[in-house]
């Protein structure tokens, strides 16, 4: 029996070294896959649901067990989708755009990490079919602009990188346009029609994103300012009463604004996982909750 060639990410993830909390992950993941593999959607199952990720600071998660075994039981609870499409706080960009349907390498859009993650690679397989439906399903007014050379970004990938290991789901990147929630909640309902044929709708950033504010006592102690805890209880209980009105005051309704997010952009992918979902006011099951560096990582999904 011929063997296929390892792929490019097969190869990368064979580097890091064997005491890694990340290569300790991959081992896991694929003895579990070997043993009950993970199981295709199929219409049968409905539309899967629309998640909001707190994807954490950078690679930082795939340090921790905290966030790897989680993120990776939360995959593994759903069926494996068709394919994945994510909307990344640190992609902001108008008009809406896509990213390559194959790209041939990430963007590794932080700094001062350990130069091993700057090797990491997630090869996913072509998402061009996704492109098409998303072009399609946007109105005449919301022109698509198909970015050939734009790569995924760390909120999409890190993620996904722990949830779905073997890089074997098409991902595909949609640009985050607008700050604004009700356009976003549009542009989520839009999306709608795609989890009913077995796409993954992921809107990723983090529930309190207040970087400037965080001190040294706070990374060393994991100690968590008033501001990020009030705006994380406040969000939770506005997602658990289904209040969309209150969550889109957020600038003005929210405690601890504007330290728990001097700019919106991790807040705001909410909206289109909201708004992707069956009915934007039921409640949410939240999926990841507590505090990494004094930030909520408060994740969710939505039916």
């Amino acid at each position: 029996m011929i063997l296929p060639d390892p792929s490019p990410t097969e190869i990368a993830d064979a580097r890091i070294p064997a005491a890694h909390p990340f290569s300790t992950h991959l081992r896991w993941a694929a003895a579990l896959d070997a043993l009950e593999p993970h199981r295709p959607w199929t219409p049968e199952d409905g539309p899967l649901p629309s998640l909001y990720l707190s994807h954490g600071g950078g690679p930082l998660p795939f340090e921790s067990p905290e966030w790897l075994t989680p993120l990776h039981d939360w995959a593994r609870s759903l069926p494996k989708p068709k394919a994945i499409l994510v909307v990344s706080a640190h992609w902001e960009s108008a008009p809406l755009s896509v990213s390559a349907d194959r790209p041939a390498e990430l963007v590794y859009d932080f700094g001062g990490f350990d130069p091993l993650y700057y090797t990491f690679r997630y090869d996913t397989p072509d998402a061009g079919e996704l492109a098409r439906q998303v072009v399609g399903l946007m109105p005449d007014t919301e022109q698509v602009h198909r970015h050939a050379g734009r790569g995924l970004d760390h909120g999409a990938w890190v993620p996904l990188k722990i949830m779905y290991p073997a890089a074997d789901v098409p991902v595909l990147q949609l640009s985050l346009p607008t700050e604004d929630p009700d356009r976003l909640l549009a542009i989520g309902e839009r999306l709608r029609p795609l989890r009913e044929q077995g796409v993954l709708v992921i809107g990723s950033g983090h529930m309190t994103h207040g970087l400037p504010y965080l001190t040294r006592e706070m990374f060393q102690e994991n100690k968590v300012p008033g501001w990020s805890a009030d705006f994380d209880a406040w969000a939770a209980d506005a997602l658990a009463r289904g209040d969309v009105a209150e969550l889109a005051r957020f600038r003005t309704a929210a405690p601890g604004m504007p330290y728990a997010h001097p700019t919106v952009e991790h807040f705001t992918p909410l909206f289109v996982t909201l708004g992707a979902a069956t009915d934007p006011t039921a409640p949410v099951v939240t999926r990841l909750d507590g505090y990494g560096v004094g930030l909520s990582r408060r994740s969710f999904q939505a039916a």
